[in-house]
């Protein structure tokens, strides 16, 4: 079953326009020398590469590719496509985004989900998860306003569970929601935090992702059987993110498996206030220009001192603000 009010609302929000104004699942004709040209919105819901299936209000799923070299698209994205062929099209441009969760090393940048308002990161006893790479996804949602969940699965691992949970401790304590789930027993505990959520699924491999999304979405394989014919070959979806409707005002992508998380397209001062327990300190410190990593008089190092701030932040913080530093000029 299809649902359509989740991509329109998403899209509605992100340009601020309403329902009413012609906007969602518009259509519209412009002239291209001697031919008529149909242009449609439609809702990314595959991306692999250069290879989207985007989904029209109708339902129907088109394979569509972007216009020119530019490939700047992502799994959430409202965009307006031209019909090209049977159920081909190409991307002629995308609407504005309300967030872009996206990761970036020295060399180039990966867009994870678009149009995002929630972030689950799925964790796991059993195989130790990176607590890094933890780190890393909450500093980009922190900076993209979306909201970040944590979930802890496998929960039936019990003994295994509770040292996992005892180190996630500190995510609550920051305001952070923990989940604890067995995805295979009982998926109920996070299916009342999706609601109303567009939501993606982060994490590395092996924390029980694809588990999490069939427990969901029972029709699931069902879904990728259709996208993948869609884009003409079951490959496009074993390593792509994809989109599916919970109902008509939630939906989730799944994304492949992290094995890291570059964030050198943030500056100095978006990294300071992505830790949310620095702000009540930053802005006291003894010089207007300190970085926070071993300047003299720092608001923020002496509540590291006084257990205020957990010191595995603030190495956390002060070896992400080392990378900056040697920031490549493309990031510059």
């Amino acid at each position: 079953m299809h649902y359509h009010a989740d991509w329109m609302r998403g899209a509605e929000s992100a340009s601020g326009r309403d329902e009413n104004d012609g906007y969602a699942g518009r259509s519209n004709s412009v002239n291209q020398g001697n031919r008529k040209a149909l242009l449609e919105d439609g809702l990314i819901v595959a991306a692999h590469g250069r290879h989207y299936a985007v989904e029209l209000s109708n339902a129907e799923l088109l394979h569509c590719y972007p216009r020119g070299r530019r490939n700047v698209y992502a799994c959430g994205d409202v965009v307006e496509i031209e019909r090209s062929g049977d159920r081909q099209g190409t991307i002629n441009s995308v609407h504005p985004r309300s967030s872009l969760l996206y990761r970036s090393d020295r060399h180039r940048q990966k867009i994870i989900a678009a149009n995002v308002t929630l972030a689950v990161f799925v964790v796991a006893a059993r195989p130790a998860f990176n607590e890094d790479l933890l780190m890393r996804c909450l500093i980009a949602c922190e900076q993209q306003k979306i909201t970040a969940v944590i979930v802890l699965n496998k929960t039936d691992l019990v003994e295994e569970s509770a040292r996992a949970a005892t180190q996630l401790a500190l995510y609550g304590e920051l305001g952070y929601t923990l989940v604890p789930l067995s995805a295979k027993k009982d998926i109920s505990p996070l299916e009342y935090v999706l609601r109303n959520h567009r939501s993606v699924v982060v994490g590395q491999s092996g924390m029980g992702k694809s588990t999490i999304v069939n427990a969901l979405i029972p029709q699931a394989g069902a879904r990728t059987a259709e996208i993948s014919q869609a884009l003409d070959s079951g490959k496009h979806t074993t390593t792509s993110a994809q989109l599916y409707h919970l109902d008509a005002e939630s939906s989730i992508i799944d994304s492949p498996g992290l094995q890291t998380f570059g964030l050198m397209h943030l500056s100095q001062s978006e990294l300071v206030e992505s830790f949310r327990e620095f702000k009540p300190f930053v802005g006291h410190c003894r010089f207007d220009d300190c970085r926070h990593t071993v300047e003299p008089g720092c608001a923020v190092i002496a509540a590291v001192g006084r257990n205020e701030i957990d010191p595995r932040r603030w190495n956390a913080y002060t070896s992400l603000a080392a990378d900056l530093e040697t920031k490549p000029p493309a990031w510059a």
